[in-house]
């Protein structure tokens, strides 16, 4: 049942990251030299356009829960395409802003309508391997599409570079179509099932909200390649700066070739925890050994640089599998997709605050930055267990369900058997345990 839905969204994440490595590499270039934007205002529109991206995801996730995560997906990787198109129009600031608040927001949803039309598609049991797989997936098609990218780089004109943007939209639309040919999942009305809680309860939800905020601070890492290393390894050691882009490769292959791989070992909350746990205390050993770098010669810095990319990638893959167990396990069928687009603004933060933390923490402080930012890692790495096992005990939690359950089921039994003095309307009456039976067995 899973496998056609599996290949599905793999297409799916497949054509839109393809899109996106060819975006990522060329758009700034495009919007300075094409669109004649100054880097500062750009910098500065990409903030605010994130920002507002950080703050849909959950509405997004909430529509998605009440109208279909199906079309709700669908409707939003349409509105990228023409986000991304419009993009080619671009001539002023204000044009600019908004199209990019535009193509942040329709991103972000994105995320998560689709986190919530796999909860609806895939068992329980099966989604930590599929979202490696998907995972593995989008590495292999940033990949790809960086490539694509770097021929456009290399020819450097506007046209080449509309090329891309152009690539970028079209990759968009077909990932539309594929999320259009998969099964229509059924609508579970989540104020319905709920008992007409309140709206955006995941705001409410004090554990579920501070583990976010704890992978919030792990997602601190994702600044590290694209920004971090490279300002580090030019600044602060005697490494070539391509060094950069070899990490970054390094980074990408490893991902693809090992993400399913490490997943196998998370299988539910204990497994998560422990595996998160883990991710912490190798990401600490990576920053240690990043900091030995400092101000070494070319080649020992190299080296160094080289094995602390390998610790980096290791945490990576352990910490992405454990936070999509408790992303999912963690969070009420019903609103699966309030529920994750709330997990996912942690991606939108840590890009948005991130920069500023780590390069204060790796460049104004040197070596000292790096262990701190490593025992970061570790303090809300094991942080996470108790407010996971505290997430897991609420009402909707998987404990929670467990008991209502229980619950239930001792109802059953006493019931069948005659009812209970200690239950009010079992068994009390000439007809109560007879009309109970029929209701309730």
């Amino acid at each position: 049942m899973t496998h056609r839905p599996g290949r599905l969204l793999a297409l799916a994440q497949l054509a839109n990251s393809l899109g996106d490595g060819a975006y990522y590499v060329t758009s700034a270039l495009y919007f300075t030299q094409v669109a004649y934007l100054a880097p500062a205002r750009v910098g500065l529109g990409l903030t605010l356009a994130w920002g507002v991206g950080s703050l849909v995801g959950v509405p997004f996730g909430r529509i998605a829960d009440r109208r279909g995560p199906r079309g709700t997906s669908v409707l939003l990787a349409m509105a990228t395409a023409a986000a991304i198109a419009a993009f080619l129009l671009v001539s002023g600031f204000v044009a600019f802003v908004l199209t990019a608040t535009v193509y942040a927001a329709a991103q972000s949803g994105l995320a998560a309508a689709r986190q919530a039309l796999l909860a609806a598609l895939v068992p329980a049991g099966e989604r930590t391997g599929l979202l490696a797989r998907l995972q593995s997936t989008l590495n292999g098609g940033l990949a790809v599409g960086a490539a694509l990218g770097g021929g456009a780089l290399s020819a450097g004109t506007a046209a080449a570079y509309r090329g891309v943007l152009a690539l970028d939209a079209v990759c968009f639309l077909v990932c539309a179509l594929l999320l259009l040919r998969l099964p229509a999942v059924k609508v579970m009305g989540a104020t319905t099932v709920s008992g007409g809680a309140r709206r955006l309860a995941v705001l409410g939800d004090r554990p579920y909200a501070l583990l976010a905020l704890l992978n919030a601070v792990l997602l601190l890492r994702l600044p590290l390649l694209s920004l971090a290393l490279p300002l580090w390894i030019t600044e602060r050691t005697g490494a070539p700066a391509w060094l950069a882009s070899g990490l970054f490769v390094l980074n990408t292959l490893a991902v693809t070739l090992f993400q399913v791989r490490t997943a196998r070992a998370v299988t539910g909350l204990g497994s998560a925890l422990t595996v998160l746990r883990r991710s912490g205390l190798v990401m600490l050993a990576s920053c240690a050994v990043f900091a030995l770098s400092a101000g070494r010669s070319a080649w020992p810095a190299a080296v160094i640089m080289v094995a602390g990319a390998v610790l980096q990638v290791v945490a990576e893959m352990q910490q992405s599998a454990g936070s999509w167990q408790l992303s999912f396990g963690l969070a009420p069928a019903d609103r699966m997709g309030e529920y994750q687009g709330f997990f996912g603004t942690g991606v939108t933060v840590a890009r948005t605050a991130g920069p500023l933390v780590v390069t204060t923490l790796l460049l104004g402080w040197g070596a000292s930055g790096w262990l701190v930012l490593g025992l970061l890692m570790v303090v809300a790495a094991y942080a996470m267990g108790p407010v996971a096992r505290r997430a897991a005990g609420r009402p909707h939690g998987p404990a929670g369900r467990r008991s209502r359950a229980g619950e239930l089921n001792s109802l059953r039994t006493r019931a069948c058997w005659g009812g209970s003095p200690g239950i009010p309307g079992v068994g009390h009456g000439p007809h109560a345990a007879r009309l109970d039976v029929v209701d309730v067995c």
